[in-house]
């Protein structure tokens, strides 16, 4: 398939998902972005337009991909704790619910996020 359909496509179902994801400061939105070479999330209070706290792969090192992803979600779950951040609502920004954005997923909630 194309890369600009598939670009296209992403793009529609983040819009979807947007239009019905909304976070506020006492449950913010869990927003994760992946890139060919990165997983990134944040934490994103909407009513301000403000970020709460955010985390990427970027300097961790020496795992697979997927461990990379669930470290991820552990480290903005405790940036979350510190805060006092306890639940969120779940944004996968438009990519499927499997592989990297899954193990962010069931890393956050391993470290104590709700949602």
């Amino acid at each position: 398939m194309d890369t600009k359909i598939k670009k296209i496509q992403r793009e529609r179902r983040k819009k979807r998902i947007r239009a019905k994801v909304f976070g506020v400061s006492d449950k913010p939105r869990l927003s994760v972005f992946k890139s060919n070479k990165y997983i990134s999330a944040q934490l994103v209070d909407d009513a301000r337009g403000a970020t709460l706290a955010s985390a990427t792969s970027k300097n961790i090192k020496g795992k697979s991909v997927l461990e990379k992803a669930k470290a991820v979600g552990e480290s903005i779950a405790k940036q979350a704790e510190v805060k006092k951040i306890s639940t969120a609502v779940f944004d996968r920004g438009g990519y499927l619910y499997t592989g990297s954005v899954k193990a962010v997923a069931d890393g956050a909630r391993g470290a104590g996020l709700k949602f």
